[in-house]
């Protein structure tokens, strides 16, 4: 792996803006107050940090969680904001109240500007890694090496989280220092590099509905706390692999098996992430905006219609001046597993939108499997999208999840995948709510 750039200022965890209210020295000082634990991955990252916080807080302990949704302690939100300085405040408030545990999501361009080397974790969590940030960092390997960062700066007392199900694990696991507890989560088959690792829970017999999730998880002997049925209010199966990473760094840090398992069915959701808008039809918003997150996100929906007639439309598109590569393997994935494609903008920014959506078209086969529509304007699509569907169909509007505006050329403009698709519900049921 090539090496990071040399530490200039430190950056937020979540979204990496140099910010001159906080600096390095001030959180290297702060940094002993808090037990941190730091998540990264591809994808799931959000949704772990805040299952922690949520088992922090059934644990009857104030929490405080950064995530590239804003920081929060407790129940109050401090900021919108995921810049150097909202961190900083989240930091100094948490050890003003003398909180014990932070859970901070953690980006790999705030990893390769050097946020581990200021602000190290405690307990590491990797979920998974798949195609993302190519624009950023140039290959995989660098992506990679960037995510490597948070392993490399655990302590020896600290303790490393892995999905097993990814070979990745072997590969950091190699970096961390000898002294540092390793635990291992699976949802499936441990990977073959990563058999030398310890599996401490494994989950099967996973049954999701539009009431929630189902599950049950076996241990090894020293996790065996944790074992046994479990229910969550999130619904999907991904919610499982995050709900056992979320676990297993919670029982690293001395958190009981009861309190873990509470925090983890109270956890509602995250906004965006799997967000049900509506049940008949099933109306879906979800972040998935790389190739790996639609192909799950997709076959999830479909899991929840299925034994029913129910199609299932997808309306996404690509943002502009992001990775380009993976465009024509959206368009793949979406005529694959979807019925109906809703080819829309996403975030264009200053990119020609017409060359994006011209670009995922050529992903898709010919003859093409789905129904595609090609209609730019997002709003538009939404709405038909959900005007089509049947009762017993799924929509899944993917791709911007709990944004808030849409950025077209130099401006932005505000936009909420959600709140159009209530719109679009509502419409559709004559103006009912």
């Amino acid at each position: 792996m090539s090496p990071t750039p040399p530490l200039g200022r430190a950056v937020a965890p979540a979204v990496p803006e140099p910010a001159p209210g906080t600096s390095a020295a001030e959180l290297r000082t702060l940094r002993p107050r808090l037990r941190s634990v730091g998540v990264t991955g591809t994808n799931g990252k959000t949704t772990t940090t805040c299952m922690l916080a949520s088992i922090v807080a059934a644990a009857g302990e104030t929490s405080a969680r950064a995530t590239t949704l804003g920081t929060w302690l407790g129940d109050e939100q401090r900021s919108a904001d995921v810049s150097l300085d909202a961190f900083g405040d989240l930091v100094r408030a948490a050890v003003a109240q003398q909180v014990r545990t932070i859970a901070v999501e953690t980006t790999s361009k705030a990893l390769a500007a050097g946020f581990a080397r200021v602000w190290p974790a405690d307990v590491a969590v990797f979920t998974n890694l798949t195609r993302d940030h190519l624009d950023t960092h140039g290959s995989p390997e660098a992506y990679l090496a960037a995510k490597a960062q948070l392993f490399m700066t655990v302590p020896p007392d600290g303790a490393v989280v892995w999905n097993l199900a990814d070979p990745c694990s072997a590969l950091l696991d190699a970096l961390v220092h000898p002294g540092v507890r390793r635990f291992g989560w699976v949802v499936g088959d441990v990977h073959p590099d990563c058999a030398q690792l310890p599996v401490d829970l494994r989950a099967d017999a996973i049954h999701t509905s539009v009431d929630g999730t189902r599950c049950e998880v076996s241990a090894s002997p020293r996790s065996e706390a944790l074992s046994g049925s479990q229910r969550l209010a999130a619904v999907g199966a991904v919610h499982v692999q995050n709900a056992l990473g979320a676990a297993l760094a919670a029982a690293a840090l001395g958190y009981e098996a009861a309190a873990i398992w509470q925090g983890i069915r109270a956890f509602p959701g995250v906004p965006g992430r799997f967000e049900l808008v509506a049940r008949r039809p099933l109306v879906v918003v979800d972040y998935a905006h790389t190739p790996d997150a639609l192909a799950r996100t997709l076959l999830e929906a479909r899991a929840l219609i299925d034994g029913t007639a129910g199609r299932l439309a997808c309306v996404f598109g690509c943002g502009g001046e992001r990775d380009q590569g993976k465009r024509p393997e959206m368009g793949r994935i979406a005529d694959e597993h979807a019925h109906t494609v809703y080819l829309t903008n996403d975030n264009p920014r200053r990119e020609d939108p017409e060359r994006i959506l011209d670009a995922i078209e050529q992903g898709a086969p010919t003859p093409r499997r789905a129904q595609w529509h090609r209609l730019p304007d997002r709003h538009a699509a939404i709405h038909a999208a959900i005007a089509s569907a049947t009762p017993g169909d799924a929509v899944v509007i993917a791709g911007r999840g709990h944004e808030q505006r849409q950025i077209l050329g130099g401006g932005a403009v505000p936009f909420s995948d959600v709140g159009v698709a209530h719109e679009a519900v509502s419409q559709r049921r004559g103006g009912v709510p």
